[in-house]
């Protein structure tokens, strides 16, 4: 047998040429006996690293505190789920009362949506949230009558003062002189939370009561209804998770007054334009 390369000749012996047909005659006759091998090694590797990562998980919390009111629900929804190059886990993620255990969940997200994920696909980590999320900690919250806030510091100050208002209010400036005001402001229901691609729409419905600062008490005076809608958007910055407010949309309308009618018109303008500067700070 003569093998031809680069014009030099090479003579090869019969039986050198008898050891690659000897070592696949070698492979057909074991070939299922390697192949079973290697098959039962795989499964056995992959049923061990599935029990490893199911006693992983069997450890970890039910619930994570998140302060003396509310904790993260974290008890796994359904069975993890295996892709090609990633795996999934649906956690409930509701929020609880931090005195309450984590009950066992019948959510199913077989049929959720997934927003598309910030920044790069690349990223080893990736968290989607639902909005019932976001709902579950606004009802929390707003059960536990934590949603209103006493504002008694403006970036105007002087507008929390009668004397700025004796024109617009002339009653007010009579019965209270130079005196100073702070605000009541509280959830009158939970928040709505929203999300759509690419942002997060919130709806709040407030009530407003105008308290003014006597010698000895202090005294509600009216009572203002606004609605709020903002949205927000979020996106990755290098490491860093950036994101914006804006106002949407803003109403406004007086439930009660002990200081006469208000040119609701001209308040709201200046309501509306004080909580744009607030948002836009935010």
């Amino acid at each position: 047998f003569y093998f031809q390369t680069n014009s030099n000749e090479m003579l090869l012996n019969p039986h050198q040429l008898m050891y690659p047909l000897t070592f696949c005659r070698f492979i057909d006759a074991f070939s299922n006996h390697i192949r079973s091998s290697v098959e039962n090694a795989i499964t056995n590797k992959i049923v061990e690293s599935a029990s490893k990562l199911d006693h992983f998980l069997g450890g970890l919390p039910k619930e994570i505190n998140v302060d003396r009111v509310a904790a993260m629900n974290v008890t796994f929804v359904n069975d993890p789920r295996f892709i090609s190059s990633s795996v999934e886990f649906d956690i409930d993620g509701l929020f609880i009362p931090s005195d309450k255990t984590a009950p066992q969940s019948d959510i199913n997200f077989g049929d959720t949506k997934l927003a598309p994920a910030l920044g790069s696909s690349s990223n080893m980590l990736w968290i989607s949230l639902d909005e019932d999320v976001f709902n579950s900690v606004s009802a929390l919250y707003f059960k536990a009558g934590l949603l209103q806030h006493l504002v008694d510091k403006v970036p105007d100050q002087f507008l929390l003062n009668t004397a700025s208002w004796r024109f617009l209010i002339p009653r007010l400036y009579r019965k209270y002189p130079n005196k100073d005001m702070l605000l009541n402001i509280s959830a009158i229901s939970p928040p709505s939370v929203r999300i759509n691609v690419g942002r997060i729409d919130t709806t709040v419905d407030l009530d407003v009561i105008v308290i003014v600062l006597g010698s000895d008490d202090i005294v509600p005076v009216a009572c203002i209804s606004l609605s709020v809608a903002v949205s927000g958007r979020a996106s990755v910055s290098g490491n860093n998770l950036v994101g914006e407010v804006e106002l949407n949309y803003f109403s406004f309308d007086l439930k009660w007054s002990d200081i006469g009618k208000l040119h609701t018109g001209i308040v709201q303008v200046i309501f509306a334009s004080h909580f744009q500067l607030f948002v836009s700070q935010w």
